[in-house]
């Protein structure tokens, strides 16, 4: 890709980024206003259900970060076009941090109803532990690399096997014996009305959110190559002058 292209690419991500910001800014109130006050408390777990929305929307964020790492990086195989590489690293970073969001969620609700912080042994827990490992990996193997074709393409390969994990994490509860709950079934979700319009709007949320903090990073690390080039560019011209 140019260095002209780039800059096109740098223009629709920031007009990307910001349609994806102000849908966060208008659904984030709304799903917290339903896993709050409009979702009635449950009558077994009571009000630590709540936490329920924001660890299963952060969850489907995390999935849709780690499927476009699958995608951008069979594009960068394909294509060969940095750009690729670029958000797929961003993609990573950020599902990363929803992971993360996950993984610390799971325990503040599991505490009071299963009596353990953490379920050592359950196939939720140790897939998605197990996920957010594989991406660490990730970025551990990028920083050891220098820039160059071969560093991308390790990671594409490396980006694209990670993703094998995020279905068996999605099937884990039904595959082995857990303490999970099956919530959505091929017939439905087991949820009361109420309850399923504060999950739908969570994860519509997160997924808005998560997609302006992938498009935003990409673009952050895209302006910055752009900025190393034309660094380099102008260091030549004052070296051998115009």
């Amino acid at each position: 890709m140019s260095h002209l292209n780039e800059l096109v690419v740098l223009r629709r991500i920031h007009r990307w980024s910001a349609w994806f910001l102000w849908a966060s800014l208008v659904c984030v109130p709304v799903a917290l206003y339903g896993a709050l006050i409009y979702a009635p408390t449950e009558r077994v777990m009571g009000e630590v259900q709540r936490v329920f929305y924001f660890h299963v929307g952060t969850a489907f964020a995390a999935f849709l970060a780690f499927f476009l790492v699958f995608v951008a990086g069979i594009a960068y195989l394909w294509k060969k076009v940095v750009f690729w590489d670029q958000l797929a690293v961003a993609s990573v970073e950020a599902g990363l941090v929803f992971t993360t969001i996950v993984l610390t969620t799971g325990p503040i609700w599991a505490r009071p109803v299963w009596n353990t912080w953490f379920p050592w042994g359950d196939p939720r827990v140790t897939t998605t532990l197990v996920l957010w490992f594989i991406y660490v990996a990730y970025l551990v193997l990028r920083s050891s690399l220098p820039e160059a074709e071969r560093k991308y393409k390790l990671c594409a390969v490396f980006g694209i096997v990670g993703f094998l994990d995020v279905p068996i994490v999605w099937m884990s509860i039904r595959w082995w014996r857990t303490i999970h709950p099956v919530v959505i079934t091929s017939s439905g979700a087991n949820l009361d009305p109420p309850m399923l319009h504060a999950l739908v709007a969570a994860v519509v949320a997160a997924g808005f959110l998560i997609a302006a903090l992938i498009l935003l990073r990409a673009g952050m690390r895209v302006q910055a190559r752009l900025v190393e080039v034309y660094s380099y560019r102008l260091a030549d011209q004052r070296r051998w002058g115009p």
